[in-house]
């Protein structure tokens, strides 16, 4: 088995009346999901679409992003993944960067108004030959490939072909496509049998919330329920409520989601009745994507009965790097260990092993069948990223005596302040914990004489209108060292979020 689709082909030859996604009021079996897919593939075949052309997709979660992405793959091409929230000039830019012949958009919606600016994308890319609109409601047979035949010799491929390019979000510069391979993408999936105990005798129900043009919606939930059988509900936008209704309506057992979601679904429990129903049927809660505070860990254990396993990786990763196992005695805080197949250490900044010490701080570089090919067209950044196999991720940790992984930050958010270094999450834990604190970023600001300040950017409980910037500063001062207190608060109504729910510290 080489190529990815093949878990979709497999699946559905043996079991084809298995609902392979639910949405709304549609339901597809595995057979007309895999026959879906072979329409899309055979009209990207007699368009001209060739194995190793790349074909740009923007869809929300719904069925056909799924029909879609496994059509692509069964043509022997590579999918592009965007943004659905991306604007016309930065839809043209990954268009023209990851030299996309064809891209397939979905028409939009009142709240997403993506047709036009896809549409003049499309226009202003002169290497993209190809537009294909999904509509605006799109059921099984998509407008442009109904006549099409619903079967398709699948294209073999190498494992060592790109099957996925995911753009990172750009943290510094331009975004870069991380060019996935097909193994890539088809280990990390098969994977999470061992981390999540997911199996095709007992499938799971997987509520799909994180959206799937990101590495931990594709793999997490889609690829990973299509690998062993599985049901995904679909939810285009997350909305706490709504999820909460879908996982009682569906029976959901297996929800992933970064801790923002799970914030919102523990705000969202006193409107939503009979719970309990969820915690019967809920069997894994999985988190990532960002540090999960302990007290939403411990808040969600209490009422759903379940325990959040954290995990971590990045786009370069495919994502899943390491993962706290199902089964076996919860340490908060930790990121787990490394998956199989994949090995992970703590290195210096010159790329020096650190020496194992539970105290010290040091970059977590990966290797393992889940590493990138490089950064598309990016052979110096590639170079940068990547050496004999191991990929260093930018983010720093500590790791204890039994191998588990534990973020700091993000070496990037470090903070200077006075010649010490401040980690923002380790304050962020702490603020989290204040009865009016609902949601909080830590960042640093130029200072004259530090080089840095601390400032915390805080989102307020609703009924915590009273509290200042000096209740917060001196309730923070108490519990922090002299260094470590942010001397700003500054209050906000909302923080800026990428479409997974990751705070995006950088626009604040």
């Amino acid at each position: 088995m080489a190529n990815l689709a093949d878990l979709l082909e497999n699946t559905s030859t043996k079991y084809p009346a298995r609902t392979a996604i639910v949405s709304a009021d549609l339901r597809l079996t595995y057979t007309e999901l895999d026959e879906s897919a072979n329409q899309v593939a055979n009209l990207l075949a007699a368009r001209g679409i060739r194995p190793g052309d790349k074909v740009a997709l923007s869809c929300p979660n719904l069925p056909c992003f799924s029909i879609v992405y496994y059509g692509i793959l069964k043509v022997g091409a590579t999918v592009v993944p965007l943004n659905i929230l991306l604007k016309a000039r930065e839809i043209a830019y990954h268009l023209a960067d990851s030299d996309a012949k064809a891209y397939v958009a979905f028409d939009g919606s009142p709240d997403l108004p993506l047709g036009t600016a896809a549409r003049t994308a499309f226009e202003e890319t002169p290497g993209c030959e190809l537009f294909l609109s999904l509509g605006a409601s799109p059921g099984t047979a998509l407008p442009w490939a109904a006549d099409q035949p619903h079967s398709f010799d699948t294209v073999d491929t190498d494992d060592d072909d790109t099957a996925v390019i995911l753009y990172t979000s750009g943290t510094t510069g331009h975004p870069k496509g991380a060019e996935l391979r097909h193994r890539n993408l088809r280990d990390n999936a098969l994977a999470t049998k061992h981390i999540f105990g997911v199996s095709t005798e007992d499938p799971d129900t997987f509520l799909c919330v994180l959206p799937l043009f990101h590495s931990f919606g594709q793999t997490a939930i889609q690829n990973t329920a299509i690998a062993f059988g599985g049901t995904i509900v679909m939810q285009p936008r997350f909305d706490a409520t709504t999820a909460l209704d879908l996982m009682l309506e569906h029976k959901v057992t297996f929800f992933a989601g970064v801790p923002t979601m799970y914030w919102g679904l523990l705000r969202a429990l006193d409107d939503t009745p009979n719970i309990d129903t969820v915690a019967d049927t809920l069997r894994v809660a999985a988190s990532g994507g960002a540090a999960l505070p302990g007290e939403i860990h411990k808040e969600f254990r209490e009422r759903f009965g379940v325990t959040i396993l954290e995990g971590y990786g990045l786009s370069e990763t495919s994502p899943l790097a390491s993962f706290s196992t199902a089964g076996e005695q919860p340490r908060v805080g930790s990121i787990g260990r490394p998956l199989p197949g994949i090995e992970m250490k703590l290195i210096n900044d010159d790329w020096t092993n650190l020496p194992q010490d539970p105290e010290a701080v040091g970059e977590i570089a990966i290797k393992g069948h889940n590493v990138m090919k490089g950064y598309y067209k990016r052979p110096e950044a590639t170079a940068e990223a990547i050496r004999d196999g191991w990929f260093r991720s930018g983010d720093l940790a500590t790791k204890d005596n039994d191998g588990f992984y534990y973020i700091v930050d993000r070496a990037k958010d470090l903070i200077i302040r006075g010649g010490y270094n401040v980690y923002p999450r380790e304050l962020e834990e702490a603020l989290i914990t204040h009865p009016a604190v609902a949601l909080v970023a830590v960042i640093g600001i130029p200072h004259p004489s530090h080089g840095e300040e601390i400032k915390a950017v805080v989102v307020k409980h609703k009924d915590h209108d009273d509290v200042t910037e000096e209740d917060i500063v001196a309730w923070a001062k108490e519990r922090l060292a002299a260094y470590k207190y942010p001397r700003i608060v500054e209050f906000r109504d909302t923080l800026p979020m990428t479409a997974t729910g990751k705070i995006l510290k950088r626009e604040i």
